[in-house]
């Protein structure tokens, strides 16, 4: 710590009595600058004695008004247009004020208190405008001393010569707080932008030098090192445009979080990474309606099952932000439970979670949890997903997808919960595997309970996330990282993809819309080749597809489709609220058509018997295609799928 920092650091309590000292002193030279035009310029002695009886009075109003708009709170090395016009705010309130008191007591014996409009004017304007210009002046000699001792601690040689492509208003923010720091890895040369009316100009201080096109050229000519995407909003042909131009050249690229990584609070916009798949999705961030999901979720308790797992876990830490009485994290998984507990402790420390370990098809615990807490609002995100391990354990996926939901749908309606979402999938259209038939099943059982009991009960239907657990993503992303060839079905394949975060936005403004008895479905934008998917994800990794890392095709599954679907026609979609929202006019089944279904389940499930659970949803479920598996073939399958579990596109 040098001489100046260790004066400041032993008298940073005298600051704001300084502060305050200096702004009387303002405020009193301003009120008698003021009375000069109305005395011609000369203070005889009447004005002095008159100015220094009104003068108290004065101070007092304008000082508590500072007071009272919250001057004296704010950070001015820190000062923006927002804080300005509190000062403007106070400027205004104590000009009225003083103005008021003068025509009040103009009739009155108060005679002393005549002050002309015209002073009290001019005084309001230069009170507080040497206010303003204090506090600025303040803040400027504070920026050049930081800018002063940056230049001196910096450690020359150690920071990467970096152009930033995009000087809007991220790339603003980022070169802002780069030039800011001492410690800063990045020493930024310049911006490129695509904007012609941006070239030739300068962002904090940062010059634009040209457009992407000149990349290749300002990488030679700068010694560049590093180039950082910071475009607002941008989309992922655009992204991946100029990772080709990088990889080209060659440059490291590295991206700005995504303004909705952002707006949640997950990162910070110096947080430079390297670029994702989810980045060359270039979906555009989600605009909720934010006071329909507080009057739904605020001070509300909340269950969660599967809080553990990729979209229930999301869901969570979404929900937090609109401050639940508390969220019931229930989950059977001991260490997933203590993962998102941990989190949830460390990141939101004002709220009240409650992990449970429980099995959602365990009806005493599951009661227990019920009878105990009370939960408002239920997000049942707990289920079987993956396609092939289901094909060859049918019973299970009965139980848990079906039985399991009916029963926590049950309980829900039994004590009183005012709202029961279920996450479906779009597998659950003209379903060709046992998991899409499951979960269209449970959907159907959703609906049924509806007209049971008065909880609103929804299912939300969408497609693939990128990076939950069994998705492509992460086994891609292994099979890269051992060099080992990246396994696709079939060429063709395709699926819809979106984010974890956008996912369980839309559940939740799902849930808010909902009425009872709807099935959501999600826009999920437009299908992805698998195949596109890994050659991203490769190039990603800086390497070449089909020579650094191989590409090899095994085939499509039992139970899978080229082309996954989330309604027959688009037809049949109705709009909501939300643009991204729609409901699925989706045929419904009677009482005793929903009973027949679930007895003839529970036999097959008793019976063990697969073909028997596989004639069930094809006789119950006209839209589904479930291929009959012989026991020798299943064997067989079951022999199969350990060994090529890893090329699994869910």
């Amino acid at each position: 710590m040098n001489q100046d920092d260790q004066i400041n650091e032993n008298f940073w309590f005298l600051r704001r009595p300084l502060q305050f000292l200096a702004d009387v002193v303002v405020l009193c030279a301003a009120f008698f600058i003021a009375y000069l035009p109305a005395v011609n310029i000369q203070l005889g002695e009447y004005y002095v004695e008159t100015a220094l009886r009104q003068l108290p009075f004065v101070i007092l109003v304008q000082l508590s008004t500072l007071f009272l708009v919250g001057a004296y709170s704010i950070i001015w090395r820190y000062v923006s247009i927002e804080d300005i016009k509190v000062f403007l705010k106070a400027a205004a309130i104590s000009g009225a004020i003083l103005i008021i008191f003068r025509f009040l007591l103009m009739f009155t014996e108060f005679n002393w208190w005549q002050v002309p409009i015209s002073v009290i004017l001019i005084d309001t304007m230069m009170a507080f405008g040497g206010l303003l210009a204090l506090r600025i002046t303040r803040r400027f000699v504070y920026e050049l001393d930081e800018k002063n001792r940056m230049h001196s601690g910096r450690k020359r040689g150690k920071q990467k010569p970096t152009l930033l492509v995009g000087a809007g208003r991220m790339g603003a923010t980022l070169a802002k707080e780069m030039l800011g720091r001492k410690d800063a890895e990045l020493e930024i040369r310049g911006f490129v932008d695509d904007d012609p009316r941006k070239r030739g100009g300068s962002v904090s201080g940062v010059k634009v030098l040209g457009t992407t096109h000149d990349l290749p050229r300002l990488v030679d000519e700068l010694n560049i090192k590093q180039v950082v995407l910071a475009i607002d909003q941008a989309q992922g042909k655009e992204i991946r445009r100029i990772m080709d131009v990088c990889s080209a050249i060659p440059v490291k690229a590295q991206i700005v979080p995504s303004l909705n990584e952002i707006a949640h609070g997950r990162v910070s916009v110096s947080r430079i990474r390297d670029v994702q798949i989810e980045d060359l999705l270039g979906r555009e961030p989600i605009e909720l309606d934010d006071e329909n999901l507080h009057e739904f979720l605020t001070d509300k308790t909340v269950m969660v099952t599967g809080a553990g797992g990729s979209i229930g876990s999301e869901l969570v830490r979404q929900i937090t932000n609109y401050s639940p009485k508390q969220v019931l994290l229930v989950e059977r998984a001991e260490f997933f439970l203590f993962q998102i507990g941990r989190e949830l402790t460390n990141t939101f420390s004002d709220a009240r979670f409650v992990p449970l370990i429980a099995d959602i098809g365990d009806e005493p615990r599951m009661r227990e949890i019920f009878s105990q807490f009370r939960p408002d609002v239920i997000f049942h995100a707990a289920a079987h997903k993956h396609v092939p391990l289901m094909e060859i354990n049918a019973s299970e996926a009965i139980k848990n997808n079906v039985f399991a939901t009916r029963k926590l749908g049950e309980l829900a309606g039994e004590f009183g919960a005012a709202d029961f979402v279920m996450i479906s999938t779009d597998k659950a259209v003209n379903p060709t595997s046992i998991m899409g038939a499951s979960k269209r099943i449970a959907e159907i059982v959703i609906q049924d309970l509806n007209h049971s009991y008065s909880t609103n009960y929804i299912a939300v239907r969408f497609g693939n996330v990128l990076g939950s657990a069994g998705s492509v993503v992460p086994i891609f992303r292994e099979q890269i990282e051992k060099g080992e060839p990246i396994t696709v079905t079939d060429r063709e394949m395709t699926r819809y993809f979106m984010t974890i975060p956008e996912a369980s936005q839309l559940v939740l403004q799902a849930g808010a819309l909902g009425e009872g008895g709807e099935i959501f479905i999600l826009d999920m934008g437009q299908p992805v080749k698998i195949l596109d998917l890994a050659e991203d994800m490769i190039r990603l990794s800086g390497l070449t597809p089909y020579e650094d890392i191989d590409i090899r095709f095994t085939g499509i599954r039992k139970g899978e489709k080229l082309f996954e679907e989330l309604e027959i026609t688009g037809e049949n979609l109705l709009k909501t609220r939300h643009p991204k929202i729609f409901i699925g006019k989706i045929a419904t089944y009677s009482r005793p058509e929903v009973e027949n279904i679930l007895r003839e389940f529970k036999a097959a499930v008793e019976a063990q018997s697969e073909m028997r659970i596989r004639s069930v949803f094809n006789e119950f479920l006209p839209e589904a295609t479930i291929t009959q598996i012989e026991p020798a073939v299943a064997e067989e399958n079951l022999l199969a799928q350990n060994a090529r579990l890893g090329s699994a596109e869910k």
